[in-house]
């Protein structure tokens, strides 16, 4: 084998490139911060600060409806409310109750304008939960 001369092959040799490695690292950067981001938003979205549960509703005469509501705060919970909507055969709103739940059962009375034929859970909400649940 016949030896080079050094400046040949330092003049035409391939210099590595250090883009592969930039783009190694930011898209591995990007990468950890989307999986913490989804991981944060996650564990944000399953684990509210109030939920609630419509059990049971009765029409009790042709203005009034008591529903029964089961709602499990979570400690440390700030200002909860809670919003029931009664409906007539139409599918108009004929009444809404909002109330501040106490943690477990909580018994509503809906007042309405005309007879009632099903109540809705809007859901439960906290100072810092805006989406009902």
């Amino acid at each position: 084998m016949t030896q080079q001369d050094p400046r040949i092959a330092q003049r035409y040799a391939a210099q590595p490139s250090p883009w592969p490695k930039v783009f190694l690292a930011v898209g591995l950067a990007l990468s950890v911060l989307l999986a913490v981001w989804l991981a944060w938003a996650v564990w944000v979205h399953s684990t509210p600060e109030v939920t609630s549960d419509l059990t049971t509703w009765k029409v009790v005469d042709e203005h009034s409806v008591n529903a029964t509501v089961q709602v499990d705060l979570r400690s440390g919970a700030k200002d909860p409310q809670c919003l029931l909507r009664a409906y007539a055969e139409d599918h108009t709103v004929v009444g809404d109750a909002s109330f501040v739940p106490t943690g477990g059962r909580n018994d509503v009375t809906i007042r309405t304008e005309r007879l009632a034929t099903s109540v809705e859970k809007i859901g439960c909400t906290t100072a810092s939960q805006n989406d009902a649940r």
